[in-house]
């Protein structure tokens, strides 16, 4: 099978090219990150490069559970409009953890032919890379993202059984080859899909968690590296099943140990493909202080983009590895905004406040965003953190989802990231998702109030 990217023309000859592919979907990614979409025959895909699909507009806004939002206007005013889904360019997509030859085209939402449907999350990511192209920059992006590996046999979070050993793992393994190793035919399988998908997998480590694994994506264009942190997630809860493993992106599966982060690296550069954060020395560009500015500023605001689930905000508490505070400083990781190291050519910001749960366009965005209202405002930051950034002296993130639901949609700098539709029907899809949450009783909150209040 090949292993290169299509471009959308060459999808057709690509099939050709294969024709053991039994199952072709077609997807486009909703404001949670979910691919949603349609199995289409293998002789309709001629139709799908040059006229695209159509599917609802508001198949990108419905919740978690896949139920349309009560009351959304797309659907019970608009008449649930079509729009058409056009192939994003990465072609068809080999899959090779189902039981049949399959393969996907990625696919993301317009209005009409020539207009973009800007609550759609991919599109959302697309236009804050034009705003920046409008200032004569391009912005370059690198992730790290987090997962657990789980027994797929448990009711809840379960270390799985190293396939190595037969034993269940038991303790923290942070940066363990041996960890690594045992499950060795696993990441085989999730570094080869990455190649096959054209995604640029680097370096991956044992983290802190049991169970718990990193791979580190390489820097790239904006856009493609939001699709790559998708296509990565949905590759390996892909490659963990055919492994008859569980792979967990949750912020917090295990309420006693370390969370599932999602690290947005990013630089950015002008006309000269010159980075404009590098002034030569350590300290780094007034350009980069103003992108600094402009995050810190929309941090707050923000949250909801990084924290989007109800599950999110166990991981962002003081001394868990994850940023509670509105902060930024040098090669310190215990603040929000970190400035790593290294040599001056590479300066870059880290942004470390998003879980591995939240959707990466949508998460790149609004950093991006923020980065550039701050470089347009010139936006200056206060002085850089030093210490334990957990500090009750630093302003803070929002400490619960509604209340960065209600910071989203009050924002002064998500109207200038964000087209209203989007805003919108995100912040009705978290209160539906919130009201579905607080009309179920846990087994905890039962067992403690049953006979004692």
């Amino acid at each position: 099978m090949s292993t290169d990217m299509i471009a959308n023309t060459d999808i057709v000859s690509w099939l050709e090219q294969n024709p053991q592919i039994e199952v072709l979907h077609t997807a486009v990614c909703d404001l949670n990150g979910i691919m949603r979409g349609k199995r289409i025959p293998i002789d309709q895909a001629r139709r799908i490069g040059e006229n695209g699909i159509r599917m609802p507009l508001s198949i990108v806004g419905v919740d978690v559970w896949g139920e349309d939002i009560v009351g959304n206007p797309l659907v019970y005013t608009g008449g649930d409009t079509d729009g058409i889904c056009s192939p994003t360019g990465r072609g068809a997509l080999p899959i090779n953890w189902t039981t049949r030859p399959s393969a996907m085209i990625p696919l993301w939402l317009f209005q009409d032919i020539n207009t973009p449907f800007l609550a759609d999350p991919r599109q959302a990511l697309a236009h804050v890379v034009r705003r920046y192209a409008e200032n004569g920059l391009r912005p370059v992006v690198a992730t790290e993202l987090e997962f657990y590996l789980v027994d797929p046999e448990a009711d809840s979070a379960v270390p799985p059984i190293s396939p190595y050993t037969g034993k269940r793992l038991d303790s923290d393994a942070i940066l363990s080859l041996d960890e690594l190793e045992d499950f060795g035919e696993f990441f085989r399988d999730v570094y080869l899909q990455c190649e096959q998908q054209g995604v640029p997998a680097d370096t991956a480590i044992a983290e802190n968690g049991i169970g718990q694994f990193e791979i580190n994506l390489l820097h790239t264009d904006a856009l493609k590296a939001g699709d790559d942190a998708v296509l990565f997630k949905r590759i390996v809860k892909g490659v963990a099943r055919k492994h008859k493993l569980v792979a967990t992106f949750m912020a917090k599966p295990y309420g006693g140990r370390s969370g599932n982060g999602f690290h947005v690296h990013f630089s950015v550069n002008d006309a000269a493909d010159i980075n404009v954060f590098d002034d030569g020395t350590e300290s780094g560009s007034e350009v980069m202080m103003h992108a600094v500015g402009g995050l810190l500023a929309g941090m707050a605001e923000s949250t909801l983009l990084f924290a989007p689930h109800f599950n999110s905000y166990r991981r962002l508490r003081p001394d868990t590895h994850a940023p509670s505070a509105v902060s930024w400083g040098y090669e310190n990781r215990t603040t929000a905004v970190r400035i790593p190291g290294g040599n001056h050519k590479a300066r870059r910001i880290e942004h470390r406040v998003a879980g591995a749960d939240a959707n990466p366009y949508l998460v790149i965005a609004g950093i991006l965003g923020a980065a550039l209202v701050g470089i347009e405002d010139e936006m200056k930051p206060p002085k850089p953190f030093s210490g334990r950034a957990y500090s009750e002296r630093l302003p803070k993130l929002p400490a619960d989802w509604a209340s960065a639901v209600n910071a989203f949609e009050d924002g002064n700098l998500i109207p200038r990231i964000f087209d209203p539709t989007l805003q919108s029907m995100f912040v009705a899809c978290k209160r539906q998702e919130i009201a579905g949450f607080a009309s179920q009783v846990t087994d905890l909150e039962f067992s403690a109030y049953l006979e004692v209040v």
